[in-house]
């Protein structure tokens, strides 16, 4: 049925308190989109149909093309459009796109949406969320409609043969995609036996980013709670966040950052709340060792179970079909690498069947307290991977790790792979390997989850303080140093493990504000210091071992050449004065104008390469880590090994060599759409790290920034309602003629951030203030 003509109202919506009716009255849709400065939308609507509707016109006014790619990849037809041996346009690990095709077409082909949509919540979707993702799709539909493939602002996706309305079982498979994004997801050439690609050149491993502060009222000024959220996810692609107000007065507001394509809010506040995540090191997948029957059978308790078989046909740009048989198993999909006569390996994913996610974020917005927020986490249990830092107006900080967990007692582990001999059959693939063949490995259940199969509330590590909780990706023991937390399952991570830099960098400047010992003032968080905190730019290993370096630079003006494969060429010897002129000048900052800064980072990224070819890799810490002190070690840099000698003279010829400035600072060397950024990396202790696609060029640039700091928010939580400051990174918009594709780029750039506006007195007050009103029928 054809919608009717938009309706465009330039006038503020005055907002109305009343119930929300069970359904859209008369079948329509309708709402406001206010626009504030950075085209920020405020959707506001009486209804989830029309609030759906609103941020479905809004996000398809920006970024159209984004979705529009990924709904291309969701329905595995990327091989038909883009060619089977491109690359992907999964952010997070792109593989073929027949691996996509395949892995994709397969997941639709298993059903699992449509059984879940035919649940009640809380394992199916709420009413509340269906109305929103019909509605999402019905606005996103208007605005294409509207607008026409061969209008679109976009050049990327204009007038192109894969672009077209989409559906609601685009958004359902989207959701379960995110929820499955650290686990099946990422094995799509593992399951399907399909890699390769037109660029061949070897990606990676995706670090998890992250960091995430909860602070209390004994931490903070004022007394009331603060959230400092600080996602680092992908710059590209449709794991990107989207800022949003999401309204329906008297029932829901909430203000934060929305990843591209869900209808709800991942990371945000509303007037008394306040909350956002870090991804978890506990384990969301486990894999099943498989022993062999005869064929494609494999045995359980004696007993032989034959596997099943899935057809999967993707069709090619000539129109041809290329057919593909995948296997499965009691447990999950059987592998289709490391197969033997006698073992496969089946993956047993925690997130296999996980709706829930969008409907716990959905509660959580509208909680009213830490209580509340609690108590919807409970409800829906479907946080996929991530931890959960919050707090409220009361000034409690809380964490969790909600995620979805198998069920695998510490016994139970040992007991199952001592019977399951042989290597991961995925390299690198972090993850307990459990005997298949017989139902004693199986997971367990606990009596409170909401799903057979996963730990349940009672054995989730979790802590509530009155000072502060953190996380910077690092395990859940150090939360808070005054009070590790210790006793869970392993499922959830090790305890007792080296930090690494970053979270410890992120735990010492909490101190250092607590102290008072930072230069910022009197002891305590306020908004204004939270902000001046993160804009640090602190390099932890450079700290750790600057005294050592300076040091070595004393005793040792020169080193030898080098003469290991894959550095530079050996010469009679490298001159290090110069670099240890430098590096002695630097003040340890990743700022734009860190002088010394990427120089270090050469240094460091060569530390730990054996001084000689077949040599070892060895530890550049003089103080090795020590889990009694996990706060101060490990520290100092091993200046007697030759190893640390040979990595400053290569990092100092590789300068002089390509004839690069050793003062060659962050703004010079690297980038985001031609706009200097500053930071460093992950491996080298600082925050807000960035990552680049690839290492230091001979012309002294990096490829552009591909991940980091993403969406940026610091929230003060007050009686008279939230103070807010916000970055998003790369901007709201990913189409390059968007007068929004890079302005807050900039402001990131140069350390600034956006006054939130979350009133509507603030909205209604802001100079750039736009206005519409969507309508549509279903």
């Amino acid at each position: 049925m054809k919608l009717r003509p938009l309706m465009i109202t330039l006038a503020l919506l005055t907002p109305a308190v009343s119930p929300v009716p069970a359904a859209a009255a008369g079948g329509s849709y309708s709402a406001t989109i206010r626009r504030t400065e950075y085209g920020i939308p405020h959707v506001t609507a009486k209804d989830y149909d029309g609030l759906g509707f609103g941020y479905g016109y809004a996000f398809a006014q920006d970024n159209l093309c984004t979705l529009a790619s990924w709904v291309v990849t969701l329905r595995g037809e990327r091989s038909r459009y883009f060619g089977p041996k491109a690359e992907s346009d999964d952010p997070v690990r792109p593989v073929s796109n027949l691996a996509s095709d395949v892995y994709h077409k397969s997941v639709a082909g298993s059903g699992v949406v449509r059984r879940l949509l035919a649940r009640p919540a809380p394992v199916g979707p709420s009413d509340e969320l269906r109305r929103l993702v019909d509605g999402y799709v019905a606005g996103y539909n208007r605005y294409l409609e509207d607008t026409g493939v061969a209008n679109l602002p976009d050049p990327t996706c204009r007038g192109r043969a894969w672009v077209g309305p989409i559906t609601a079982t685009d958004m359902w498979n989207n959701l379960l995609d995110l929820d499955r994004m650290t686990s099946s997801s990422s094995f799509k050439d593992a399951i399907t036996g399909i890699a390769g690609s037109e660029d061949d050149r070897p990606r990676p491993k995706p670090a998890a980013g992250s960091n995430a502060w909860a602070l209390g009222g004994q931490a903070t000024r004022g007394g009331g709670g603060m959230v400092l959220a600080d996602p680092h996810f992908p710059w590209r692609g449709i794991r990107r966040f989207y800022q949003v107000q999401l309204t329906i007065p008297g029932v829901l507001d909430v203000s934060g950052g929305s990843l591209y394509g869900t209808p709800v809010v991942q990371i945000g506040h509303n007037a008394k709340v306040a909350w956002t995540h870090t991804v978890s090191h506990a384990q969301h997948f486990t894999v099943y060792r498989l022993k062999r029957a005869d064929g494609h059978s494999y045995t359980v308790d004696g007993r032989a179970e034959p596997m099943g078989r899935q057809e999967v046909e993707v069709t090619l740009p000539d129109g041809t079909v290329s057919g593909h048989t995948l296997l499965t198993s009691r447990y999950g999909p059987v592998l289709a690498v490391g197969q033997t006569d006698e073992a496969a390996y089946a993956l047993a994913d925690a997130n296999a069947a996980n709706l829930r996610a969008a409907d716990e974020w959905l509660a959580m917005a509208r909680a009213g307290s830490l209580d509340e927020l609690r108590a919807a986490q409970r409800t829906y249990q479907g946080m996929p991977f991530v931890h959960t830092l919050a707090t409220d107006v009361s000034g409690t900080a809380y964490f969790a790790d909600t995620s979805l967990v198998p069920h695998v007692s510490d016994a139970q582990a040992k007991r199952c792979a001592a019977s399951s001999p042989g290597p991961s059959p995925v390299p690198g693939l972090d993850a307990y390997v459990l005997d298949g063949s017989t139902s004693a490995c199986l997971w367990g259940r606990d009596g409170d989850a909401v799903v057979p199969g996963v730990f349940g509330p009672g054995n989730q590590p979790r802590l509530a303080r009155a000072d502060y909780v953190a996380n910077s990706n690092n395990t859940y023991w150090m939360t808070n140093p005054a009070k590790p937390l210790t006793g869970y399952p392993k499922a959830y991570g090790e305890t007792g493990t080296d930090l690494e830099p970053r979270p410890r960098v992120g735990l010492d400047m909490i101190a250092q504000r607590l102290s008072g010992a930072d230069g910022l003032g009197a002891p305590g968080f306020t908004l204004e210091t939270l902000q001046a905190t993160v804009r640090g730019k602190r390099n932890l290993t450079f700290e750790l071992m600057r005294d050592d370096l300076l040091k070595l630079c004393r005793t040792h003006r020169s080193s030898p050449g080098s003469s290991s494969p894959g550095r530079s060429s050996p010469g009679p010897g490298a001159d290090v004065r110069d670099a240890c002129r430098t590096l002695g000048k630097w003040d340890g900052r990743a700022t734009l104008d860190g002088a010394g800064a990427v120089l270090w980072r050469e240094f460091f990224a060569r530390l730990g390469r054996p001084a000689k070819p077949g040599e070892p890799v060895f530890s550049p810490w003089r103080v090795p880590f020590d889990p009694e002190r996990p706060l101060t070690t490990p520290s100092g840099l091993k200046i007697d090994d030759p190893g640390v000698r040979q990595a400053l003279a290569d990092a100092a010829l590789f300068f002089r060599s390509n004839r690069i400035p050793l003062t060659l600072t962050p703004g010079q060397a690297q980038s985001y759409s031609s706009i200097p950024i500053p930071g460093c990396t992950e491996g080298e202790g600082c925050f807000d790290r960035v990552r680049t696609g690839g290492p230091l060029s001979t012309d002294g640039r990096y490829p552009e920034v591909n991940t980091g700091s993403s969406f940026m928010m610091a929230v003060e939580l007050t009686k008279d309602g939230p103070r807010t400051r916000t970055v998003l990174t790369y901007s709201l918009s990913a189409n390059p003629a968007s007068p929004h594709h890079t302005d807050q780029t900039a402001l990131f750039s140069r350390g600034g951030w956006v006054t939130e506006r979350f009133t509507p007195a603030e909205i209604a007050a802001d100079p750039h203030l736009g206005t519409v009103t969507v309508h549509g029928r279903h």
